[in-house]
This record gives C-alpha cells, structure tokens and sequence, in this order.
C-alpha cells in the first residue's frame, strides 16, 4: 500500500506540485499571522483556512478558482460566529452543527463551488470546537482568516499558479436525479442522520472531544456517492487514523509541543495531505492526524489517553456513517459504477474526437482538456469500484473483473496521454491514417456504450515517420477498447458493476 502510493502515475508531477505549493502557501499565512502578532490560536486558524482554500477549491479556471476563494470568509465568517456564540448552549449548538453538516452536503449539488463552500462551512463549526472559540476571539480570527486566505492566495494565483499552463478537470459530479433520487440529497439526509449519531455517542465518551465523530461521519461522505464507497471510505478512515496515532506516540508526543520540530512535522503533514489525497485515502488520514496531533502538541493538551480518544471517537463516526447508507436512503453501487465507466468511456472518444480534429489541420482542436478530465473521471472509477476490490471483498469474480476493467481504463488513459501529446506535433498533422484510428477509436467506444461487441483491433502499418508513435497509441487505445468489452458484458446473474 505504501510503495503504491509512492509508484502511482502523477503525470506533469500535478500532486507534487500541489504538495509543495501547499506547504509554501500555508507556511507564508501561519509567517504572516506571527509577523503581524497574531495569537497561536488565530495563526492555527488561519492556517487552516489556508489549507481549506488550497485543498478544496477546484474550480476548472483560475477565475473561478480566484472567486470561490474570495467567498470562502462570507460563508466561514457567519458560522464561526455562530459556533462561537453557541457553546454555553447545548442542544442549540448540536442542532446547528448538523443543519450546517446537511446543508454542506446538499449544496455539492451546485459544483466545485458548492462543494468548496460546504467543506469550509463544516470545517469554519469543527475549528471553532476544536479551539473552543468564545465571541471575544471574533475579531482577530477573522483577521487571521483574511490575511491567510490573502497570503495562500498571493502563491497559488501569482507566484505558483501552475494552471495558467496546464489544463484542469473539475472533480466530477455525482450521478443526477431530481427530488430523493438526487444524490446529494439522500447523502445530505443520510449525513445529517450519520452525524447526529455521531454526536450522540460521541458526547457520551468525551464532553469536550465528541465533535471529533462528526467530523469523521463528514469526511467519510465526501466524494463518495454509493453505500459502498462509503463503507470502504470509513474503513480507511480509521485504518489511517490508527496508523497516524501508532506514529503519534513514537514522534509527536515525545516533542511536547516544542516549536521548531513541531512546526516541521506540521509541514510534512501538510505535504502528505496533498500528495497523497488523489491516491490514498489510508495514507491521507494517517497525514492528518499526524498534524492534527502536531497541534494538540503545540496546544499543550496532548497525551497517550488523547489519542486513545481520537481512534475511539473516528471508530464511532465512521460507524455512524455506515449505519446511515445502509439504512437511510441507500444507494447501491450499481447505476453508479456504470455512470462513472460510461463517462469515463465519453471522455476517450473525446479525446479521439479533438485529436483527429488536430490531425485533420484543425488548430482549434486540442485533446488536453479530455486528458485532463479522463484523468479525473478515472479517480472517481477507482472509488466506485473499490468495494469490489477491497481486500476484505468475498466475491472474487467480480473482484478479477473489477482489476482487469481499472487495468484495462489505465490502458486507455496512458494512450490518450501519448496520443494528445504527438497531435500537438506539427509533422504529425494531416495524416488522413491518423484521423481515420481515431475515427475507428470513437466507433469502438460508441460500441462498448451500446452493448455491442467493439472491433478487433489492427496492427498499425510498419511505418518510420512522426507518425508512428501516434499509431501505436492509437492501436494500443483500439486493443484495449476491444478488451474492456469482456468484463464489461458479463452475466447478469453476476454483475461486475452491481452490488
């Protein structure tokens, strides 16, 4: 599992840069807060809010990103307000932490956007528990927030602003519907219940520590859209979080929260969090709470018995989280494995489409942005079908044909990379052999997507040219086109992609 995520594809080095650039965006914020005298309670704060904007917002244009930063503190400002004002208040604290828990899940219906404000609402209610914040801190956390978003925003929108250059796919929505049917409808129903359980017995093992299950059940519902999304989600969730806590006795407690050491491990936290976040979801939790134990240090309240409620508290929210998708409203995998392959098949012959456009002469034409999206619909195909190939999963034909269908998209995803890559050359354009594979490349996805058997694919011509490598990519797309069609029509009787 380790070497996976150290081995796994990371093409333009996207999750490095990222990485780095998160720790230089959330250092310069928490540099700022401290240079202006902020206290450490507002610096956490701010770098928090740091981390948010550069983890959540993923807007598919620099504008849009640019903007949805911006609204980050009228969505934050108002709860932290109201999680600050409601602390002597119980009952009305608990009931307005999961009206802002169902409301963040709902509102994922509007895009990336809504997604970003969401998390931020959620996150703006879990710091104010997690630094207890009282009304009279308001002022200068809000200070500390706006300078941090400011400072976070100065290295992703002008000193490191990679996606000038590069093109980039929002994350993709969750299957539609309207009313009950809506996914993030049921899944906000289903939050709210998880959660409110969550709380309940959370409450029961720690009066100051509880909100730690509800924001387990929280993160376990992101980017999920299925039952069993979840429960594997929640799986890893706490099998990251024990991991994290094993490694938080041996280093983070020992540190007794000394300044340099911690403010190192916070940093290799961060860069964890990012690299890991799009391959990992183990391995991202141990990121976190590695850091989050960093800041219990610098805090003064950290201990072995803490992080013994920390595990204890992330069981019972990943627990709360299970129970809800399988008794309230639930959704099986079935329509959405499909939905996510049948995109992900879509966005192929897209590619196919522009690159034999470019092929044709056409300068307009540009299969970057179809790469780009592939890449990201293949994220959400691995999270779909990890139910299937879990580990734990007993049904071990739908679990071979599960690999062999991830495989087999990989395939597709690497020639589409190539083939994008030799349609921007010159010497290769106006080859009517080219235009007429990614012509044979569309008529293979068209039949897959129809339930028809897809060609068998034919080797390209013996050539010497700068049109070769666009061939074998082309072939290479073509076999594994015709391959997927195997898995993909299998007996109803046993479906690969129902559950």
């Amino acid at each position: 599992m380790l070497k996976g995520m150290f081995v796994a594809a990371d093409p333009g080095r996207l999750r490095l840069r990222s990485a780095l650039r998160a720790v230089l965006g959330i250092g310069l914020a928490v540099t700022v807060s401290g240079l202006v005298g902020h206290s450490l309670v507002a610096a956490i704060t701010g770098g928090l809010a740091a981390l948010l904007a550069l983890f959540t917002v993923t807007d598919t244009t620099v504008r849009g990103q640019a903007l949805t930063t911006a609204l980050l503190p009228a969505v934050g400002f108002p709860v932290l307000a109201l999680a600050a004002g409601l602390h002597d208040y119980p009952l009305a604290r608990d009931l307005a932490f999961l009206a802002v828990v169902g409301g963040g899940v709902y509102v994922r219906r509007f895009g990336p956007r809504g997604h970003a404000l969401g998390v931020f609402a959620f996150m703006t209610f879990f710091i104010a528990q997690f630094l207890h914040t009282v009304p009279g801190q308001l002022p200068e956390l809000y200070a500390a927030v706006a300078l941090s978003l400011l400072a976070s925003s100065t290295v992703r929108f002008g000193l490191w602003c990679y996606e000038r250059r590069l093109p980039v796919a929002a994350p993709p929505a969750a299957p539609g519907g309207t009313g009950l049917l809506r996914t993030t409808t049921r899944q906000a129903v289903q939050a709210t219940v998880g959660g409110g359980a969550a709380l309940l017995v959370g409450q029961l093992l720690s009066e100051q520590r509880w909100y730690w299950a509800v924001g387990a059940t929280w993160w376990v519902f992101v980017n999920t859209a299925s039952r069993g999304e979840t429960m594997v989600r929640g799986f890893r969730r706490v099998l990251g979080t024990l991991i994290g806590i094993a490694v938080g006795f041996v280093l983070v407690v020992p540190l007794q929260g000394a300044p340099v050491p911690t403010a190192v491990l916070v940093a290799a936290g961060v860069f964890g969090i990012f690299y890991t976040a799009a391959v990992s979801y183990t391995w991202m939790m141990f990121a976190v709470t590695v850091m989050a134990g960093a800041l219990y240090g610098l805090l003064g309240v950290l201990d072995p018995p803490l992080l013994a409620l920390r595990l204890l508290e992330t069981g019972v929210g990943a627990l709360g989280a299970v129970a809800a998708v399988l008794f309230v409203l639930p959704i099986t995998t079935h329509a959405t494995n499909h939905a996510w392959i049948e995109r992900a098949l879509r966005s192929v012959r897209a590619c196919a489409a522009e690159s034999a456009a470019r092929l044709s002469g056409a300068p307009d034409a540009d299969p970057a942005p179809h790469v780009a999206e592939l890449e990201a619909l293949l994220g959400r195909v691995r999270l779909s079908l990890a139910p299937l190939v879990h580990p734990l999963s007993p049904m071990r034909a739908r679990k071979a044909r599960a690999r062999q269908v991830l495989a087999l998209l990989d395939d597709c995803a690497r020639e589409a990379r190539g083939l994008a890559s030799v349609a921007a050359d010159p010497e290769a354009s106006h080859d009517a052999r080219l235009a007429a594979a990614c012509r044979r490349v569309e008529a293979a996805v068209e039949a897959l997507m129809a339930g028809e058997q897809a060609l068998e694919a034919t080797a390209p011509p013996a050539v010497h040219t700068a049109v070769e490598p666009a061939l074998a990519h082309l072939h290479g797309l073509e076999r594994a086109l015709a391959e997927l069609a195997a898995p993909l029509r299998t007996s109803p009787r046993s479906p690969l992609l129902g559950a």
